[in-house]
């Protein structure tokens, strides 16, 4: 269990439950259900920091997340991966705090840890970003997509109402890479699904308002949220691919993602087996059997197109294929 000094760090790391409050934030409240949900999944992911701020190690860490509801324990695992990652960025305390919470239960949250390093990036001082620990070839640039979330929740007014993009973004893992702001984009995108306050109508006009270049990663980071997070019944996903429009490919990439995510870490749930049937037209596992196979190997890609974009485009092309054979 934690020993006092690890509870002392964290009342003094961990901000506090009201800056999840949707009127904290100034976000849209569709309805009460819609406010309860994305409330929760935001005490959910500090409550995980928490944890993580105050473990002693990261079994310590595991006995407290693992008490958090199977529907919200992968926001936990989210918010005790940003934890260690901020620990790691302190002056004090040693590092490869999130090199061996992954190496523990975390390993089945493995999406969810990499987000998590990204926002704790949001909070450290660039200088000690290369402590940050993106070691998965593939996987570390979800931390961009945790980055991106981070600065569309938190600085809401900058990064979407005023569709800010950092011209010379520049970070470890890969430096100066022209593909960074895509990813960036695509948390952003997810950030969208709880700033518009899963109000599909509102989601798709803060997403239709950026130029229309960022349209793809956008959409397919808010489709990720809407499979994920959940907080709409099957009408209005069904909206949401509908004005997805051209995009819809990237929808089903980014619902196969999250599809992934939830059954990987023995998460599933009714309303992911919904919106990957409506937004992929398949089931959860269909989702995760092509993304596991849809890996590419460590030669692929390159500066301009890593690993990861030949992956996400391996997923939608599949997925889409597959939509359109079963539409015939």
């Amino acid at each position: 269990m934690a020993n006092q000094f690890g509870r002392l760090r964290s009342r003094l790391l961990t901000p506090s439950m009201n800056e999840t409050k949707l009127s904290t934030r100034g976000f849209h409240v569709k309805s009460p259900e819609a406010r309860e949900r994305l409330e929760t999944v935001g005490e959910s992911f500090l409550t995980g920091y928490s944890y993580a701020a105050a473990a002693s190690s990261t079994a310590d860490a595991e006995v407290g997340l693992e008490t958090v509801p199977p529907e919200f324990r992968g926001f936990a695992y989210e918010g005790a991966a940003m934890g260690m990652a901020v620990r790691d960025g302190l002056p004090i305390g040693g590092s490869r705090h999130v090199e061996r919470f992954l190496c523990g239960k975390a390993s089945k949250h493995a999406y969810m840890a990499y987000v998590g390093v990204g926002w704790a990036m949001a909070r450290v001082p660039r200088f000690r970003w290369s402590r940050m620990y993106t070691a998965d070839p593939l996987l570390r640039w979800l931390v961009l997509d945790g980055y991106g979330f981070h600065q569309a929740y938190f600085r809401t007014d900058q990064y979407v109402r005023g569709q800010y993009q950092d011209p010379d973004f520049a970070w470890p893992g890969a430096k100066r890479s022209p593909y960074a702001n895509r990813v960036i984009d695509q948390g952003i995108g997810r950030a969208i699904w709880f700033v518009g306050g899963t109000d599909v109508e509102r989601i798709t006009a803060l997403l239709d308002s950026f130029s229309e270049e960022r349209h793809a990663d956008l959409y397919a980071g808010a489709a990720l949220a809407a499979t994920y997070a959940g907080g709409v019944g099957k009408a209005e996903l069904q909206l949401f691919r509908e004005r997805a429009g051209k995009h819809r490919e990237w929808v089903a990439q980014g619902s196969a993602f999250a599809a992934t995510a939830r059954l990987e870490a023995g998460l599933g749930n009714e309303h992911t087996e919904l919106a990957t049937e409506v937004l992929c037209g398949i089931t959860p596992e269909q989702a995760m059997n092509v993304c596991q196979e849809s890996q590419p190997g460590p030669s692929a890609g390159d500066a301009g197109t890593p690993a990861y974009e030949v992956w996400r485009c391996r997923i939608a092309g599949r997925v889409a294929a597959g939509a359109e054979d079963r539409a015939e």
